[in-house]
């Protein structure tokens, strides 16, 4: 998901929208000639994530620098531990620097935030999975840095799946005039046998006529704890259910013991905290 063509294309736009007509501070500070070594140091614990990104922000802002990458992605580190130096043209490593920083501790806090969420449901069968809630032009980064946490990916996009919402249902049954189970029956026949099937509930007497037309997954939006453990009983095997709504790292571990197989959170890519890691400049 995550290939050199989107790395290459997003990290670009980033360093243009960064240095437009160049680095004005340091083509007027730093003399031409000088070299610097840097090493991206964190300044706390966390999982790693984004190295080939941030790489790619310094080699595209010149190629002349080298990039060594000491950990890999999905690696927990300490603070204070060196992930990655830099070495190279000074101006270069300082004008590459804040794009560079910005990709990684934004990935990497979300790989950490998975990670949390993913220790707390370790002793169930639950998979942590991402939404679409990512930053518009950074969704592949971002579901690579769940990936890199311990987590799983949902859809990538509108394209790959189909997924029957609220809103969805009550247009199609209104507009077909069909009952719940046969207008999605309906549906099951136009799809090919390779496109998955997943529908939202929000009540406990959907699950039912859902499942009467033969649907992959059912996503129970909302439920209560004592409603989620009702559906996953009701639902006894017959599609992959998965939970959504009100999750956050206090509650998933609770929402994981109901016995449902996938946990949704948006709150992993649109809720999360860039983790401080920092570029310090060796002074020889």
């Amino acid at each position: 998901m995550l290939t050199r063509q989107i790395i290459h294309t997003v990290v670009q736009a980033a360093l243009t929208e960064d240095a437009p007509w160049g680095d004005i501070t340091s083509q007027t500070l730093i003399p031409e000639s000088a070299t610097a070594t840097a090493h991206l140091v964190a300044r706390e614990p966390g999982t790693f994530a984004g190295g080939e990104v941030f790489a790619a922000a310094m080699t595209l802002t010149d190629p002349a620098v080298d990039v060594d990458l000491r950990v890999a992605d999905g690696t927990a580190f300490a603070a204070g531990d060196t992930l990655a130096s830099v070495t190279g043209p000074a101006r270069s490593v300082l004008q590459g620097e804040r794009v560079a920083l910005n990709f990684v501790q934004r990935m990497s806090g979300i790989a950490t935030l998975t990670a949390a969420f993913v220790a707390e449901v370790a002793h169930t069968s639950a998979r942590i999975v991402d939404t679409r809630k990512t930053t518009p032009g950074l969704r592949a980064f971002e579901r690579h840095a769940v990936r890199a946490g311990g987590g799983r990916n949902h859809r990538y996009s509108l394209s790959d799946a189909v997924m029957a919402k609220d809103n969805h249902l009550a247009v199609l049954t209104a507009q077909t005039g069909l009952s719940l189970t046969d207008a999605l029956r309906q549906v099951r026949e136009q799809l090919p046998h390779t496109t998955h099937l997943e529908v939202e509930v929000d009540r406990i007497d959907q699950i039912e006529p859902v499942l009467a037309a033969g649907v992959d997954t059912i996503m129970l939006d909302n439920f209560s704890l004592d409603e989620l453990r009702e559906g996953v009983a009701l639902i006894a095997g017959r599609a992959i259910v998965e939970a959504s709504g009100n999750v956050s790292l206090a509650t998933v571990r609770d929402i994981a013991e109901t016995g449902v197989d996938v946990i949704s959170s948006g709150a992993l890519t649109h809720s999360v905290r860039s983790l401080d890691l920092g570029l310090d400049v060796v002074v020889e």
